[in-house]
């Protein structure tokens, strides 16, 4: 009879709060974009060098995103909801 009492008082709820999964899902989406601005450059023939893969967008732009997803994805993490 105790047992069944507590089962009905325990209410599940959540690890985090409406605004951690926001941030969460912020953070994803820059780190998708990070790793799609990555994406392509290379070449159709392999004895062709494509310089391309070394463009500013693939080498600062990108890892810079992904590294601020990450970031935002710590402090999604951290943050309490409750204040």
């Amino acid at each position: 009879m105790g047992e069944q009492k507590r089962k009905e008082t325990t209410k599940s709820t959540f690890v985090f709060g409406k605004k951690n999964y926001k941030f969460m899902f912020i953070g994803l989406a820059i780190i998708a974009l990070g790793f799609i601005l990555m994406s392509g450059g290379g070449s159709d023939d392999p004895n062709v060098f494509n310089p391309e893969i070394f463009s500013w967008r693939r080498i600062r732009l990108a890892p810079t995103l992904v590294l601020i997803g990450f970031g935002i994805q710590i402090y999604a993490i951290l943050l309490n909801p409750d204040k």
